[in-house]
């Protein structure tokens, strides 16, 4: 038997081509992605809210630049936060932490959206 350490094996033992997804178990990986979407299409909501116009509608936003300024800014964190909304968590550690921070977060977000509209 060789000491030496093939290129394969070297490959094996790699953090890297170990499937984190695998070691999720399918309960934590499913509350993780519904407490966290809810999260942030609660947040789309609110960045939605307070990014529009103060006049009645989205055309007269360029009568004063504070309604201009707000909503461009609105829809720059609005496409941030939806980018994001794709982006799963990439071990256990970000499953589970998002299942207890979701379980506080989510219903306030949830409710702060209500209340906003």
């Amino acid at each position: 038997m060789s000491a030496k350490i093939t290129e394969e094996s070297r490959q094996e033992l790699s953090p890297e081509t170990s499937s984190a997804q695998a070691d999720v178990p399918v309960s934590l990986r499913i509350g993780a992605i519904v407490l966290r979407a809810v999260f942030i299409v609660a947040l789309l909501i609110v960045v939605a809210r307070v990014s529009a116009p103060q006049n009645e509608s989205i055309w007269s936003a360029y009568e004063t630049p504070g309604d201009l300024i707000r909503l461009a800014l609105g829809v720059a964190v609005g496409l941030w936060v939806l980018l994001h909304l794709f982006m799963l968590p990439k071990d256990p550690e970000g499953y589970r932490t998002w299942v207890y921070l979701g379980l506080v977060i989510a219903p306030f977000a949830l409710a702060l959206a209500i209340f906003m509209y």
